[in-house]
């Protein structure tokens, strides 16, 4: 595989840590948490959590997808220049 697709996906890897980063840190804890400073904590439905709750749920599982994909695709294009001499 080229050189750029290593580099292409350090980039995303570095791009999807911080998002996964903030994202964790905006999930309402215990006892609040930054994410009900930024209008998470409002209203709750029936489930007992909010709409904007389940959806920072969602992005923080895609990019956590996104993420281990990176990690992974790194690990075999390593390994393909490991067995391959170059």
């Amino acid at each position: 595989m080229p050189t750029w697709f290593a580099y292409t996906l350090i980039v995303l890897l570095i791009i999807t840590s911080v998002l996964l980063t903030m994202l964790i840190l905006l999930h309402r804890g215990k006892g609040g948490g930054l994410s009900s400073m930024f209008g998470g904590g409002v209203s709750s439905s029936l489930a007992g959590s909010s709409v904007a709750e389940k959806n920072l749920d969602r992005y923080t599982v895609l990019v956590g997808i996104v993420w281990f994909a990176c990690i992974v695709g790194l690990g075999l294009w390593l390994r393909l220049q490991m067995s391959s001499g170059a």
